[in-house]
């Protein structure tokens, strides 16, 4: 079945220079990983390289040194006037370290969690409550939990705040909120 009048899903791809303190942390990570990985010689792996590259993903997503973040900061201006408007938005991430650091930062948002670490029992309650008070504004979840047969379609807003390897997996993750039942553009 074919929903011809469903609305829109329109993706923005948003490119940000990293913070001075990130790009400062960015580069001394990527010159330490290289060296790292000329020492290891013959005993380098895929692995090993996909490790660094793990490690470089996760300080674009902020500094743990310095805690600068551009991306929160475009987050934090987009959820002004998402939460201004009554508006609501799931956001994606990999790392459930990265969810929690989030979750006190959009605070002002009504920010719930939603991810592997959190109870299954609890999970439903969650939804529920992003769902029908007016006051939750963003939903942060991991890839792995919303993958699964979700249906956020009252969601207008979805960020993906880091990518997956996977464009089929973010797919999915953005069909949370854009599937039958939606109301407006995603």
């Amino acid at each position: 079945l074919v929903m011809k009048d469903m609305p829109p899903r329109l993706d923005r791809d948003e490119i940000l220079e990293l913070s001075p303190g990130q790009r400062y942390a960015y580069d001394q990570a990527e010159k330490e990983g290289i060296v790292h990985l000329n020492e290891l010689g013959d005993q380098i792996s895929v692995q090993h390289v996909f490790e660094l590259v793990l490690r470089l993903k996760q300080i674009t997503n902020w500094d743990p040194l310095t805690n600068e973040s551009t991306k929160l900061d475009r987050l934090d201006a987009d959820m002004e006037e998402i939460a201004a408007s009554g508006g609501k938005a799931i956001l994606f991430s990999q790392w459930t370290k990265t969810i929690d650091w989030l979750a006190s930062r959009m605070e002002p948002y009504g920010a719930l969690v939603y991810h592997g670490g959190v109870p299954t029992k609890q999970r439903e309650p969650i939804l529920d409550q992003f769902k029908h008070d007016p006051d939750k504004h963003i939903l942060l979840m991991s890839y792995g939990t919303g993958a699964v047969g979700l249906n956020l379609q009252f969601a207008g807003y979805v960020f993906l705040y880091d990518r997956w390897w996977n464009p089929a997996i973010e797919d999915q993750a953005i069909n949370r909120a854009h599937r039958i039942g939606c109301k407006s553009q995603v």
